[in-house]
């Protein structure tokens, strides 16, 4: 669930931040500060909660998977609950994207963790793993491979230096895989080459653009593979990594095992045993499909890449910043026009922001983009534009955003204009619902003003609350000589009554 922090009291570094990882096999929490432009670690706690086991056909969580999850945040929680809420940033990835919102899990969560949580795309979350990736390895490797296992999905990215340049997100993982390929912890060579095959499966989609994306070094990270590198230098077969033939000795000897549970292997924990044949089974996958001979090994991972972004942020060097630029480009906004909402926005914005309790950065971050995306859909068709431009920011792969983010944006751009879409903000998050409303008024009426398109500089009427109402006041007689601001202003009133909000106007 997305949620917009509140001020807080906190005289902590704001160079101190921490990442939660909800992954589907592990959680994961880091604590770092800023030291001398590189990151010291403070702290770090890993807790394996197999999120995905719990997954059932009716996208639900067992009982005891969501008490075993609650209690690692709650414990994560007690290190977190003090830092300001700008400072901490948790995500959730396969499974929780799997997860029936309605079932309430993240609600509880967030209320353990005493943190907002966000539930990322798999594109976003590969390239958030390339950024700490790529920023944990030497400059100038040239282009890489980086692969990284997870509990219910594998993401794959080729990139140079810190920018990611082709990325994917596929639907399988060390806990999926032990699954449906090993039913019962059962290990054969039939099942081992069912399951290869499965994986081989899942690649085939992506496998020549990834083959031939003339990568030079290939990099792994996750525990999965940080694992099994473990298990085949323990046993000799490769001293730097994990080469090809490592892991075909490696597939033999699980095979040989017969069984997860019997699997002894120097350098495997107890707790991996039972998912380590599918994490090999997607490796072995990948090696073989998409011709890799031999992969170096990353300690660095999501976690470290959602620190290095948040690093970026109080940096101003914001990746969302970008994405609503090259959006624009690609959709032929009018920019000078779009600045101009922009710019009436914010106006609108400072007059209401501590009455509407509207008191994050993103809070004016949101309104700014909302401002300058509002007509997006235009591409697409003038009729309904707004309708075009909501399903395109709610559906596309939008670097930086979050999926609750996605769905804030899109919700403020189907709002801007025409009817007001009560039922969109009644399905965000509590957290988030009522501020979204309120930005949306803000934007309508900034693109009320403009509607007309004129470059000439517009009055900058008072917006403020009397009450329950919102009243806008202009400068003495210009209504009179703008009849057809008037008019759609009287429009504007009827239009938000319905949703109960009351606009005046004089």
């Amino acid at each position: 669930m997305a949620s917009w922090p509140s001020p807080s009291t906190d005289t902590s570094s704001p160079d101190t931040v921490a990442a939660v990882d909800l992954g589907s096999n592990s959680f994961h929490m880091i604590v770092a500060r800023a030291a001398d432009g590189d990151l010291q670690v403070i702290d770090r706690l890993k807790e394996m909660v197999r999120l995905g086991e719990g997954l059932t056909d009716a996208k639900q969580l067992l009982p005891a998977m969501v008490d075993r999850a609650l209690a690692c945040l709650e414990r994560f929680g007690q290190r977190l609950r003090e830092m300001p809420p700008d400072s901490v940033r948790a995500v959730g990835t396969n499974t929780l994207r799997q997860v029936d919102p309605a079932f309430g899990f993240l609600e509880q969560a967030e209320q353990a963790l005493g943190h907002a949580i966000n539930v990322i795309a798999g594109r976003e979350e590969a390239r958030l793993i390339y950024l700490g990736v790529a920023n944990g390895l030497a400059v100038g490797a040239g282009r890489r491979l980086v692969v990284d296992i997870g509990g219910g999905s594998t993401e794959l990215i080729v990139g140079e230096g810190v920018t990611p340049r082709l990325r994917e997100s596929l639907q399988m993982g060390c806990v999926s895989m032990s699954h449906e390929g090993f039913p019962d912890g059962r290990l054969s060579a039939d099942h081992m080459d069912q399951a290869e095959l499965a994986g081989a499966l899942e690649i085939r989609p992506i496998r020549e653009q990834f083959r031939h994306a003339d990568w030079r070094q290939v990099v792994g990270s996750s525990g999965t593979i940080r694992a099994i590198a473990r298990v085949v230098e323990a046993r000799g077969w490769s001293p730097d990594g994990i080469s090809a033939g490592a892991l075909d000795r490696l597939r033999d000897t699980l095979i040989g095992f017969g069984n997860c549970g019997a699997i002894e292997l120097k350098g495997l924990s107890e707790q991996r045993k039972p998912v380590f044949a599918g994490g090999v089974a997607v490796l072995r996958a990948l090696f073989t499909t998409l011709g890799i001979e031999h992969m170096q090994i990353s300690q660095e991972a999501l976690r470290e890449g959602l620190i290095y972004e948040m690093m970026g942020r109080i940096r101003h060097e914001d990746v969302r910043q970008r994405t609503v630029g090259k959006l624009c480009q690609r959709f032929g906004v009018d920019e000078e026009y779009a600045d101009r909402i922009k710019t009436t926005a914010i106006a609108f914005y400072g007059q209401l922001a501590q009455s509407w309790g509207l008191t994050s950065s993103d809070h004016l971050n949101m309104l700014g983009w909302a401002s300058r995306l509002h007509e997006i859909g235009l591409m697409i068709g003038h009729s309904h534009y707004q309708k075009h431009g909501a399903y395109l920011l709610r559906n596309a792969d939008l670097s930086g955003f979050t999926r609750q983010e996605q769905n804030i944006l899109a919700a403020l751009v189907l709002g801007h204009r025409r009817k007001f879409p009560s039922q969109e903000f009644l399905a965000l998050p509590t957290l988030v619902r009522d501020n979204s409303r309120r930005l949306c008024i803000i934007l309508r009426l900034a693109v009320l003003l403009h509607r007309g398109r004129s470059p000439t500089t517009k009055p900058c009427p008072m917006l403020n609350l009397d009450g329950e109402r919102l009243r806008l006041t202009f400068p003495e007689g210009w209504l009179s000589q703008h009849p057809q601001t008037r008019l759609e202003l009287e429009q504007e009133t009827e239009r938000l009554a319905p949703a109960d909000i009351k606009l005046e106007y004089r």
